[in-house]
């Protein structure tokens, strides 16, 4: 595997890094089991996801939140 130096990625447009952070990002969702949560993460995501259950309906969903982060580009 080839690795990419700093220079390399800083001599990428920004829409270009932000691509490349997205590519990286999916090959590691692709393996969960190898992501490693502290105990203060895991609390952290109890607790959204308890907030959550506890009103469903507030928060916008994710497609909307992504679109809303892309059309800043």
């Amino acid at each position: 595997m080839s690795t990419l130096a700093r220079a390399d990625v800083l001599s990428l447009s920004v829409a270009e890094r932000i691509q490349l952070v997205e590519d990286i990002w999916d090959t590691v969702v692709e393996v969960p089991e190898e992501v490693r949560l502290t105990s203060e993460q895991k609390a952290e995501l109890d607790r959204r996801l308890d907030a959550y259950h506890q009103n469903p309906d507030e928060g916008s969903p994710w497609a909307m939140v992504r679109e809303r982060i892309r059309s800043r580009r």
